[in-house]
């Protein structure tokens, strides 16, 4: 399974903005460039959680998993 990712990064006036390329809508905004990628990495964890949760949801009870690499 894939564990990496890529973080748009850029400073914008006072804050650090960022978002996660491959998972729409995991994006942050902090004061520093430290407390943003903290922050994005706790979003995406908690996205990626969320998705599997509904997308299992979403499946029901007669489905099977199969791992797919690319």
């Amino acid at each position: 399974m894939n564990n990496e990712y890529t973080a748009i990064i850029k400073q914008d006036g006072d804050w650090w903005i960022g978002w996660i390329e491959e998972v729409q809508g995991v994006n942050c905004q902090e004061a520093s460039y430290s407390e943003l990628l903290e922050s994005l990495k706790i979003t995406l964890q908690e996205a990626l959680i969320f998705n599997r949760e509904e997308a299992m949801l979403c499946a029901g009870s007669d489905y099977r998993e199969e791992r797919i690499a690319l």
